[in-house]
């Protein structure tokens, strides 16, 4: 194992003003990573966009982005507004902060690397995500295992690059030490901005407490649907209370965890807590959380009264 890229901090640049959008790096991703896709050939129907699959899912940890931006150039009224969708691999990284067994874990390199022989698919770290990135193989299936990029852990453990960077051919992706390239996408930021692309700017130097995706945005980050303000959910706060009080050993499952929660703080504050980080969360999120959260608090709250009237 070589350590170039593994004891010291890392990042890659995505730069929007030079990708093409070519998806070279999404089918990299599926090839070094072995993510064969359930529908099999050609069970993706057309949608009415160039942007397949639409989101995220358990076999696909990249995926491109294709919006519409409208300009006032009478030459080009309209432009690509090309985005790109993975983990961002924060500092600040809330699925590692929340996951009950550190199936992930924050690397010193700054990578969020994944270990599914001990992920148990309570699916928290993808309520605690501001971005919502995690997805599962086998959702509602006893053998759901996490699954997003890795950063291409093993290529990294042997001096590579991730294989979306290697793959990329009109220079869109660099990969490097992070002041480096933070310093390289000022760089292009101040190129765009000279080309009379006003908006453009640097995401991710100190989001989340310093992301390791950094993202040139050619339009700004509005045109990429990145979160202006992403912010730890107090899901993070809430679990982190559990667990001096609990002790891990007690979380061997999702219900355990949530059984640890009540136990630390209580019914009441658990479930305002919980009231709370719903407000953080995306529709999907939502959706997710008040089947595995908020029915679990109800489980809970019955225990409580039928321990009460004992």
């Amino acid at each position: 194992m070589t350590t170039k890229y593994i004891n010291q901090e890392v990042a890659m640049l995505y730069d929007s003003s030079k990708c093409t959008a070519c998806k070279g790096c999404q089918i990299a991703c599926k090839q070094w990573n072995v993510l064969f896709s359930p529908l099999g050939l050609n069970e993706n129907k057309f949608t009415g966009s160039y942007q397949a699959p639409m989101d995220l899912n358990g076999s696909n940890r990249l995926i491109m982005t294709f919006k519409e931006k409208r300009t006032e150039s009478k030459v080009r009224p309209v432009e690509w507004a090309f985005g790109r969708r993975s983990c961002f691999h924060c500092t600040e990284a809330g699925c590692a902060m929340v996951c009950p067994t550190g199936a992930l874990k924050i690397q010193p390199n700054g990578v969020v690397s994944v270990n599914k022989d001990i992920c148990i698919g309570c699916q928290y770290c993808q309520m605690a995500c501001p971005f919502d990135v995690p997805r599962y193989y086998g959702v509602g299936d006893d053998t759901a295992k996490i699954d997003k990029c890795t950063m291409c852990w093993d290529r990294l453990e042997n001096g590579m690059k991730p294989a979306c960077v290697s793959t990329c051919q009109p220079g869109a992706l660099h990969f490097g030490p992070r002041d480096e390239m933070i310093k390289l996408g000022k760089e292009r930021v101040e190129f765009m901005k000279s080309r009379g692309y006003d908006k453009a700017e640097l995401y991710g130097e100190k989001e989340m407490g310093g992301l390791h995706i950094l993202q040139v945005c050619k339009f700004g980050r509005e045109a990429a649907d990145l979160p202006a303000d992403p912010k730890l959910s107090p899901m993070v706060s809430m679990s982190q209370l559990s667990k001096p009080a609990a002790g891990l050993a007690a979380i061997a499952t999702a219900g355990g965890l949530a059984v640890s929660l009540i136990a630390a703080i209580g019914y009441r504050r658990k479930k305002l807590s919980v009231e709370e980080a719903r407000k953080t969360w995306t529709a999907r999120q939502r959706t997710e959380g008040d089947k595995l959260v908020v029915d679990e608090l109800d489980k809970m709250k019955k225990d409580q009264a039928d321990q009460e009237s004992k």
